[in-house]
């Protein structure tokens, strides 16, 4: 971003698509005066070669702003992504529905990454079995740390293999730049609960593990 935004107009609104959290704070921090719009979507895609892209699954995304000017942007930002044919929501209050896609990432993509298998495996897997209840523990605390948020871990399980098993033939974007020996987005969902535990004084040993875990399938390229 530091290379294009220069060349941008001010009043040119920016959307971010990401996972994680993190880096579109970061953003927002960097340049508080633009327009910053952060979207969270539960559309479903892969690019199983890189001159094919496979839409496989439809979803919702919805749009928000993540800075003063951003808000009166957001509703003509809705209506021209949903020229496209998305579900686009516009919601004002963005920040919880980024932690809602956390919740789901963080409890998915890096065991499907460090088990290279579609999302509907994890859930039989010894690995993943073995792990999830003290995740969703971490969870849980950290949610109601950060947000205010009180959900139960059982409930974050719930959640997790609802999406795991209604997803169960898809590729996660993190097994997917594993396996193209991309960088992968491990320090913005795993690796950002990580960082929230620190600055809450909780402790978070599962999701320690596994970002260190998926950082180890790539130790040149995550070190870049």
């Amino acid at each position: 971003m530091e290379g294009w935004l220069p060349h941008i107009p001010k009043n040119t609104p920016v959307i971010l698509f990401q996972n994680g959290l993190g880096s579109q704070q970061e953003v927002a921090e960097r340049w508080p005066d633009r327009p910053i719009l952060v979207a969270s979507t539960t559309e479903g895609a892969n690019r199983p070669e890189p001159d094919v892209l496979v839409h496989a699954g439809v979803g919702d995304t919805w749009v928000g702003p993540l800075t003063d000017s951003a808000s009166d942007y957001t509703e003509s930002v809705v209506q021209q992504l949903a020229q496209s044919g998305l579900r686009v929501h516009a919601e004002n209050n963005i920040v919880p529905r980024l932690w809602q896609k956390l919740v789901v990432n963080a409890g998915i993509n890096a065991f499907t990454a460090l088990l290279d298998c579609p999302n509907g495996a994890i859930v039989e897997a010894p690995l993943y079995r073995q792990t999830i209840d003290g995740l969703c523990t971490e969870i849980a605390a950290l949610l109601q740390a950060d947000t205010g948020e009180r959900v139960t871990p059982q409930a974050l399980r719930e959640r997790i293999e609802a999406v795991a098993r209604s997803t169960a033939s898809n590729t996660s974007s993190m097994r997917a730049d594993v396996n193209a020996g991309r960088n992968t987005e491990i320090d913005f969902i795993n690796g950002y609960l990580v960082q929230c535990g620190q600055r809450n004084g909780i402790a978070t040993p599962v999701n320690q593990m596994l970002v260190q875990r998926v950082q180890t399938l790539l130790p040149f390229k995550q070190s870049d």
